[in-house]
């Protein structure tokens, strides 16, 4: 290879390397920072399964809204419900069990969709209740659990 061709190669890769580092195109929040929120009335999805609302609750008034099935496939509704109800220049915060799920939707939002004020929970529920969070029990019946749970709490 030329001198030239590395050279090509080597600003490509620290071209991508840098990107990759870049911030994301969503605000990342701590518990600390989603208090106020909170307080501000801004729409909370949780974007959990049924049986993990079950399992460790839900910060009161979120709106249950399941992304993924149980093998990680995003349910083919999804982005057609949650669109439906929330306005692409309208703050959105988004939670799941560890952030994870929450930062693919939130990217998402903002790149294909051009949702302008999209907040992931960084640590997702878990940390939540490990700091201390506020969380309502939730007691779904099968019939409940084998439908998608749309209403807020």
């Amino acid at each position: 290879m030329t001198k030239l061709a590395l050279r090509s190669i080597g600003l490509l890769l620290l071209a991508i390397a840098v990107s990759a580092c870049s911030a994301p195109p969503y605000t990342n929040l701590s518990n600390e920072q989603l208090e106020p929120l909170l307080e501000q009335d801004i729409a909370v999805y949780d974007i959990l399964r049924p049986l993990e609302w079950q399992q460790t609750g839900v910060i009161e008034g979120s709106r249950l809204m399941t992304f993924v099935d149980s093998d990680g496939r995003v349910l083919p509704d999804f982005l057609t419900r949650f669109t439906a109800q929330t306005a692409k220049d309208q703050p959105v915060i988004l939670i799941c069990r560890t952030g994870n799920r929450t930062r693919t939707l939130a990217r998402h939002l903002v790149e294909q969709l051009g949702y302008t004020q999209v907040y992931n929970v960084r640590g997702g529920i878990r940390d939540w209740i490990r700091e201390g969070g506020a969380v309502v029990r939730i007691d779904y019946t099968e019939s409940d659990t084998a439908r998608e749970a749309g209403a807020e709490l």
